[in-house]
This record gives structure tokens, C-alpha cells and sequence, in this order.
């Protein structure tokens, strides 16, 4: 079969066109074709692939105002604003009974920056050195309509520097030029037919016998068709409904609590020292909002914290601070729930999970995220035992599909014996997934819990990211839709 044979009738129509013209833009060979636009830039890339044409591509880059470059190019920019207005040295409190706090903060780094000024102990004081820069220029470039670069009289830092304050945005605009190829011009100049060329065969076609004098557009069988993706659910929020239905399916009840917890429900009553650096401003979203402490409770925790109760403890000492427990705080863990809800139905036997979202104050990094899903469960039963909580935990990643799980000793303020779960994963080795333990008698005798309380909370990003093979933590967060199409449904 010839080149000429393997070519649609809007392939040989662009060729024919661009014979007579040589190269053109997409608007004028849509003109000389007779196609569509798209039609004709459709059939210039398969000719590309066959080495008839080249298309090549510019792109030109414009610069227009925002709405604050508007502002600034009219009034100034914030620094040129603050530096007019100084005549001596000025406090920055001073300057914001006179530009707004928003202008002030923007200015100040700038006039550092620019060397137009310093800051001394909260006071902005001249360098009597100021010259207009590039980016006042620049801006008093732009009138009208967008520019490019050379049109403004500016360089790439600057822009980059504009662009950054959001004080211009970019507009990009393609050009495209088709050309014909040597071989191209050849095949062209030996005569072209252009003959109607049948896709797709119709019931009328065969019915009325047409089809047999007609010729149909050839099937190339080297050309890998276009993937198609079938919709199907986020990987991670897949994994957390797995999560969620191995531990209906064993009889839990799921419960759900609020994101904002009082220090009492996520700190106190959980036996957690007041001067743990947990509760550390450095470590916990604290609110400006307080709460009122439960009264059934709050005083036999107090008592817990302080002396140990009506127990055989010692308690952690001191004099416990009731403002300090009635500080709200984003929950860093879903076991502030958990506990609430055996404050209310102390009674057994219990069976409850929360698998819900947690917050801490954490640098956000590969493997950490100030937002994070937790599983955090409760078992309360007359007889409950620490190897009741073993074999529950066990079956939880059995069923998960982590064939080898083990324990190891661990410590947490809230419970006693406390163990670290890990499960074995090839090219890792053995890699921990939370921590659980039974309640100390300082959490449950306060609460009026009378029964064993097995409990464990276990992190489900890092066991998503061991299920998806991911090594950060962060794509589980990012809508990433190449990764989302190409994500795995299941593992065998």
C-alpha cells in the first residue's frame, strides 16, 4: 500500500494547500483547505507523524494589570507610599493609625529590601536613599492593552517580582505554523486524488449495496490507542471505607465527635499531664474559645491529676488549673471522642470506633501533615483482657492483607500495658502503625467506667501510603489526576 493510500481526504487536502502556499497559520490554511480549523489541525498532526509536514510552535507571552496594579500604578506602590510619608524615624504602630496594617506589613519588607529604609526595634527609619526602581517603571508602562517584555521596557526579574506581588498576571498566546516537508512537496507534486473515504459502514450503505463502490479509510493497526480510565472512587478514601467496613463487619458501632474539643475531653480526662509538652502551643492548635468543664466529671479528674484519686496512684502532683482544661483546642487525636462517649454509656459491654480527622501543629513534610486521618476504637466488657486486644488487632491487618503482625512495648500517658503494632512489608521490614493499650484505672475510675477498656489509635495515612506504595504522604492530599487514573483498584 502507497503513502498516498494511507492518507485521509483531509490529509491530502492539507497537503494539496500547502503545495501552493509553502507554510501558513492555522487560520490560513483552514482558508486555502476548506476545513474547519480544527479539522485542518487535526489532519497537519497526522501528517506530522508521517514526516509530510512540520508544525511548529511559538508562544508569546503578555503582562496586563490586576486590580491592586491598578491601585498601586495610581497611587503608588505600599513602600513608595510609607518612605513619602517618612520624615524621621517612625514606629510601625504609628504608621498604622495612618495606612492600613495590611500596607504597612506589605511595605515594610520591601523598604528593607529595597535598602530605602531599616527596622530598629519596632521603628522604620530612613536610609535617605531612595530611587525609583524597576518596578515603579515598570507599571508606569503599562496603559492600555497587554504588553510584552520588550513593549514595557522590563526584564525577567522584575516581572518575575510583579508577578509574584500579584500585581500582573501573564497571558500566554500561541502561534502555530504548518509547513511542508521536502517529501511532503514530493508527494504532492505526483497528483493527488481526493476521493470520499467511508469511516464507518451504515445499515443503509449495506442495504441499498453502495458500499461496494466505495472506498473506505484503511485501519492502522501501529498506532497505540488513547487509554481510557473508568471512574472509580479516591484511592484514600477507598482504603478508609475498607477500614470502616472490616470493623462494622466485627460488630463495632461507628461514632462521631466535633473537631473542636475542650482541653478536658482531649488532655484531662485521658490522664494526660497539664505540663505535657503535647498541650505545647508548639504542638496544638489552641482556640481563643473556652468551655464549660462537664460538673459530673471534672472534679473526681481533678482530684485524679492532683492525688490520685480514691486509687491506689499517686497522681501527677501540683494543683490542677480548671482555666487551663477549659481551653478549646482542635482535637489532636479522635480519642477525645472515643473517651466522651464511654463518659456517656459507661455501661457494658462497648464496641465503638471513630475514624475521622485529627490536627496538630506539624511541619509538612514527606511524612507529615498538620491534618491526618486516625482510627482510634474502644472495647468495654466485663473480662476484657490485654490479649483480647492482641488478637482484635491482629485480625484488623490480618484482614487488611498484612500476613506477619507483631507487638511491641510502648508507653502512652492513657493506658497500661500500652504495645505498638507493626506488620512486616517487603523492602521495609517492620514498620509501626499506632499504639494501643488498656485504660488505666486514672482514665476509666473518674468517668464511673467500672470494665476493662481496650483501646488503640492507628494511623491511616501511613497505612494508605504502605497499601498505594507511596513515599509522601502529601499525594494522598493532591488532586493528582494522572496518579488517580493510573492508581491500582486492588493488590493481589
Amino acid at each position: 500500500m502507497s503513502i498516498q493510500d494511507n492518507l485521509t481526504i483531509n490529509e491530502k487536502k492539507v497537503l494539496l494547500a500547502l503545495e501552493e502556499i509553502g507554510s501558513a497559520a492555522p487560520e490560513r490554511l483552514e482558508e486555502k483547505s476548506g476545513l474547519q480549523v480544527d479539522a485542518a489541525m487535526q489532519a497537519a498532526f497526522m501528517l506530522e507523524e508521517k514526516g509530510l509536514v512540520s508544525v511548529s510552535e511559538k508562544v508569546l507571552e503578555r503582562y496586563s494589570l490586576t486590580k491592586e496594579g491598578e491601585e498601586y500604578t495610581k497611587n503608588g506602590l505600599p513602600e513608595r507610599q510609607i518612605i513619602d510619608f517618612l520624615k524621621k524615624p517612625t514606629s510601625l504602630e504609628e504608621l498604622r493609625s495612618h495606612f492600613s496594617p495590611k500596607m504597612v506589613g506589605i511595605a515594610t519588607g520591601w523598604l528593607v529590601k529595597k535598602g530605602w529604609a531599616k527596622v530598629e526595634n519596632g521603628v522604620i527609619v530612613p536610609s535617605g536613599k531612595v530611587n525609583a526602581g524597576k518596578d515603579e517603571e515598570t507599571l508606569s508602562a503599562f496603559t492600555g492593552k497587554a504588553k510584552t517584555l520588550e513593549e514595557l521596557g522590563s526584564d525577567k526579574g522584575t516581572i518575575k517580582d510583579l508577578l509574584k506581588r500579584k500585581l500582573v498576571i501573564k497571558h500566554e498566546e500561541k502561534f502555530r505554523t504548518v509547513s511542508i516537508t521536502d517529501a511532503g512537496n514530493e508527494l504532492a507534486t505526483q497528483g493527488l486524488v481526493l476521493e470520499e473515504e467511508i469511516a464507518q459502514l451504515t445499515p443503509e450503505l449495506l442495504k441499498s449495496g453502495a458500499w461496494k463502490n466505495k472506498k473506505f479509510r484503511p485501519y492502522r493497526l501501529d498506532i497505540t490507542p488513547k487509554p481510557l480510565y473508568g471512574a472509580k472512587i479516591h484511592p484514600y478514601r477507598r482504603l478508609i471505607e475498607q477500614m470502616r467496613q472490616i470493623f462494622l463487619e466485627m460488630g463495632f458501632a461507628e461514632i462521631k465527635g466535633g473537631i473542636i474539643q475542650s482541653s478536658f475531653w482531649n488532655f484531662d480526662a485521658l490522664f494526660q499531664p497539664q505540663d505535657h509538652p503535647a498541650r505545647d502551643m508548639q504542638d496544638t492548635f489552641h482556640l481563643d474559645s473556652t468551655c464549660e468543664l462537664p460538673a459530673e466529671y471534672f472534679e473526681k479528674v481533678a482530684a485524679m491529676h492532683e492525688h490520685g484519686g480514691e486509687i491506689d496512684s499517686c497522681g501527677w502532683g501540683g494543683t490542677w488549673d480548671k482555666e487551663l482544661s477549659r481551653r478549646n483546642v482542635l482535637r489532636t487525636h479522635t480519642t477525645s471522642v472515643t473517651v466522651k462517649y464511654l463518659a456517656d454509656h459507661p455501661i457494658s459491654p462497648v464496641k465503638a470506633f471513630c475514624i475521622d480527622r485529627a490536627y496538630r501543629r506539624e511541619t509538612i513534610d514527606p511524612t507529615h501533615t498538620p491534618e491526618f486521618e486516625q482510627l482510634e476504637g474502644v472495647v468495654m466488657d466485663k473480662d476484657m483482657s490485654f490479649a483480647d486486644l492482641l488478637g482484635l488487632l491482629a485480625e484488623f491487618y490480618h484482614r487488611m492483607g498484612f500476613e506477619e503482625v507483631r507487638f511491641r512495648p510502648g508507653y502512652f500517658p492513657y493506658t497500661e500495658p500500652s504495645v505498638e503494632p507493626e506488620v512486616y512489608v517487603d523492602g521495609l521490614g517492620w514498620v509501626e502503625l499506632g499504639g494501643a493499650g488498656v485504660f488505666r484505672r486514672e482514665v476509666s475510675e473518674p468517668l464511673g467506667i467500672k470494665d476493662p477498656v481496650l483501646a488503640w489509635g492507628l494511623g491511616v495515612s501511613r497505612l494508605a501510603m504502605l497499601k498505594l506504595g507511596l513515599k509522601d504522604l502529601r499525594l494522598l492530599y493532591q488532586s493528582d489526576i494522572d496518579w488517580l487514573r493510573k492508581s491500582e483498584v486492588c493488590r493481589t
